[in-house]
């Protein structure tokens, strides 16, 4: 099976349920940004030192497949939804970061190679998250979805700390 299909080549893409729309449509570039955040990770998976960093990089990666496809599915339910417990769980994370590694200040990004992709990638997610936030005020999205967007950039924020941390680098401003 070959991935060129040439139903994109008038500028319009298939949803995961199936609809038509165009490749300009707010949907599209919601659930395109978190692509971008993902593979953002991927590089940062490469580059970051600390095991703690790197299993979370990969539930994060994980986790952009069901937030994109919950974007992705306009006329029909998405199997896996996000729920509130999957912005407990990060929030959870992030309180556990905030315990160990004391913010005193405005931080300056990337001190380490691992943190400044992390920090790249959290500002890709922001621009997901506007994408998001524009395209609710269209259409439906899930308030548990646009939570635990916003707080998946605090997280990745948190992560790139720890990263900077370990190597004895953080800095504030």
């Amino acid at each position: 099976m070959s991935i060129v299909t040439r139903t994109g080549d008038q500028g319009e893409t298939g949803l995961w349920s199936e609809e038509r729309v165009g490749k300009d449509d707010l949907r599209v570039e919601a659930y395109g940004t978190i692509d971008e955040f993902s593979s953002n990770l991927g590089i940062a998976r490469h580059l970051c030192l600390q095991d703690e960093v790197l299993y979370a990089i990969e539930d994060l990666q994980r986790l952009c497949f069901r937030i994109a496809g919950e974007l992705a599915s306009k006329g029909k339910p998405f199997d896996r939804p996000v729920k509130a417990s999957d912005e407990e769980a990060i929030a959870a994370k992030i309180e556990s970061l905030e315990e160990r590694i004391l913010l005193t200040g405005f931080v300056l990004p990337g001190m380490t190679q691992g943190s400044a992709a992390l920090d790249v990638a959290r500002t890709v997610l922001r621009r997901a998250e506007r994408r998001i936030v524009a395209l609710s005020r269209k259409e439906p999205v899930s308030a548990d979805l646009l939570r635990l967007v916003n707080r998946l950039s605090d997280y990745v924020f948190m992560l790139a700390r720890a990263e900077e941390k370990a190597a004895g680098v953080l800095r504030f401003s």
